[in-house]
């Protein structure tokens, strides 16, 4: 039985269709949207009741995340980054505190920034050069974060740092919780957004560089798993199968959205005195549309369904990579359907085309999710990932035991 939120979603459609295009071509952020989202408690539906959430399931955010996707690319990430990833990653190792804290702040209709990437740390997220120092009850951040997704606009961050002890020691890698409010100005001294990066697709959600500064942060702020910090990266990492099942549920409600527009547009079009959807050519077309759709649907909803606390990362991996390049295929098939009307920004296809793109490339490219598929499969060891970062090989066995 979907949950009731999935009939919600259906019904704020029309209204995000309506804005869509406004949010790509101004590159603003969905600001009204998340209002509606917020009020009608998609925001956070996967924060246990206790803490004022919906305690929904992977699968559930899943099925509201596509219906939501289908009209609006933008507003569908917003529901995944506030459902799924650094929130899940909170709501698993947070200390009730942290939990408490953040909980309220998603629920209003924040979207957590994860800070990982840097310059010099992509898919090798353990080469990161942010360090956090301890210094007496708290640590002191310093280094930079680029291609931060909301960054600018969001309120809670976590930022992931190479933990050292007073004397400089490394101790691990560790996730530490940051509020910093940017549009109302309260930022904490040595947190700054720096920069924002001009893209492709997904115009309205900024995709930003941050520094910091000696960002003092108080230790209660650091996310630590049961494991340790030691070996608790692996374990934070772990969390992001489920924002991998969020991306790729992200591109399968696009590649739906663009299987509708085509459906629609066949049964308009007529060419030789009857329409479109009469040439088998075509329907040869959306046959071949609908099964892959349908396919990477089955995947990520098993994914999302697999492991204990958060998904089985092989399934996730899978499931993401089939529904993004199957996504990029779907949306430019319906392209071709509209020949040069297509191409113009009259029709959505030409922005739904430039935003799947992308999702073969955050949240983990498809090369990298190869890597770990064949590892799965073949039996072998190889670098292992979380959410297509490489993680070392220690961190990668105790993930596995």
């Amino acid at each position: 039985m979907p949950h009731p939120l999935v009939q919600t979603a259906r019904e704020l459609a029309p209204l995000f269709a309506s804005r869509a295009a406004h949010w790509d071509s101004t590159r603003s952020y969905c600001w009204s949207n998340i209002e509606a989202l917020a009020d009608a408690g998609i925001m956070g539906m996967s924060i246990p009741k206790d803490l004022g959430g919906e305690g929904a399931s992977f699968l559930d955010v899943a099925m509201v995340v596509e219906e939501i996707a289908r009209v609006c690319t933008l507003t569908a990430r917003v529901v995944v980054e506030a459902n799924m990833g650094g929130i899940s990653a909170v709501m698993a190792y947070g200390t009730p505190e942290q939990k408490a804290f953040c909980a309220p702040i998603v629920r209003a209709g924040d979207k957590p920034a994860i800070c990982i990437t840097e310059p010099e740390a992509g898919s090798a997220a353990t080469q990161m050069q942010t360090t956090a120092r301890k210094q007496g009850n708290s640590y002191v951040l310093n280094g930079r974060k680029h291609w931060i997704t909301g960054g600018g606009v969001s309120k809670l961050h976590l930022i992931f740092a190479q933990v050292l002890d007073e004397a400089g020691t490394p101790q691990g890698i560790g996730g530490f919780i940051v509020h910093a409010d940017s549009q109302s100005g309260d930022v904490p001294e040595g947190f700054a957004v720096v920069g924002r990066e001009h893209t492709m697709g997904l115009c309205g959600m900024p995709e930003a560089e941050l520094r910091f500064d000696n960002l003092v942060v108080d230790q209660k702020w650091l996310l630590t798993p049961p494991s340790g910090l030691k070996r608790g990266f692996a374990d934070l990492m772990t969390a992001y199968n489920s924002q991998r099942v969020g991306a790729g549920t992200i591109a399968l409600g696009v590649a739906a959205g663009a299987l509708d527009h085509a459906i629609r547009y066949m049964g308009e079009r007529e060419q030789f005195g009857r329409p479109i959807a009469e040439f088998q050519g075509l329907q040869w077309m959306v046959a071949d549309m609908d099964t892959q759709i349908h396919a990477a649907r089955h995947l990520l909803h098993a994914a999302a369904q697999s492991g204990d606390a958060f998904p089985d990362m092989t399934m996730a991996a899978r499931a993401k990579l089939f529904a993004s390049e199957a996504a990029i295929k779907v949306v430019n098939d319906a392209l071709q359907m509209f020949g040069a009307r297509g191409y113009s920004s009259r029709e959505p296809l030409e922005r739904m085309y430039r935003d799947v793109r992308m999702f073969t490339i955050g949240g983990g490219t498809a090369q990298i999710l190869r890597t770990q598929v064949a590892g799965s499969v073949l039996g072998i060891r190889v670098p292992q990932t979380r959410d297509g970062y490489v993680v070392s090989d220690a961190e990668s066995r105790h993930a596995a035991e």
